[in-house]
């Protein structure tokens, strides 16, 4: 097996195992709304991407694929199934994006279970996510959170420059479905719709990462709650 297959298989592996810890120790609905809260927040702070008719689907596929509270379990057990499979029905590129995102799922969910466990119990709002991110640090995972982000982007902008990719996407999704590697399509399809039409692809990406590394250079070294950079998510 390839190392870019051994890598998809660890982080499916490492999902699964922080699920099942997250399902005996009955946080999955704490998790859910710390994600739910968090999609928020990040609409709140790219609302003018959010708002523009070139980057909406491409935001649209960040919070569906990568932040929101989606139940990802199914699908990666199906991939787990079938990753020997993968190399002989995807192109390289996709590949790597998929990786991609399978570990920023992994690293994300890794994050919010921290985020969680310290919480405890209580309601996340503004304070509450403000004084648990920053109990819990981990500064270096976050760092890498918001790169992985950024290189995800970059990737499936690469995907959608493949020469006939649109073509291979349609012929291959019977395919697809036969081999069991449907989710892991319908993925790529998604990426491919919302990344067609983006252009450059930096115009969409740099905003977001410049932001994000801001918010969260602003959350480590704010004082007290005082100094809380966090925006009231628009929809809480």
């Amino acid at each position: 097996m390839s190392d870019m297959l051994n890598k998809i298989t660890q982080h499916l592996e490492h999902t699964a195992h922080l699920n099942q810890a997250i399902t005996e120790q009955n946080l999955s609905q704490q998790v859910s709304d710390l994600q739910t809260w968090q999609t928020m927040r990040l609409l709140t702070t790219h609302q003018d991407l959010w708002q523009s008719k070139r980057f909406k689907p491409a935001m649209q596929f960040f919070i569906d694929e990568l932040y929101g509270p989606k139940d990802f379990s199914q699908r990666d057990a199906e991939l787990a199934r079938v990753v020997p499979k993968m190399s002989k029905v995807l192109p390289e590129k996709a590949l790597i994006s998929l990786e991609a995102a399978l570990e920023l799922n992994s690293l994300s969910l890794s994050l919010d279970f921290a985020l969680v466990e310290d919480l405890n119990g209580e309601t996340v709002d503004k304070n509450t996510y403000f004084e648990s991110y920053r109990r819990v640090g981990q500064r270096e995972k976050r760092e890498q959170q918001i790169q992985l982000l950024e290189d995800l982007g970059i990737d499936l902008a690469q995907v959608v420059k493949i020469s006939g990719i649109s073509a291979i996407l349609m012929l291959s999704r019977k395919p697809a479905k036969v081999a069991g590697v449907q989710s892991l399509h319908e993925f790529l399809e998604k990426g491919f719709k919302a990344f067609k039409k983006l252009g450059k692809v930096h115009d969409f990406i740099d905003p977001i990462i410049d932001r994000e590394r801001q918010m969260m250079d602003d959350l480590f070294c704010a004082s007290d709650v005082i100094d809380n950079p966090l925006p009231t998510p628009i929809n809480s």
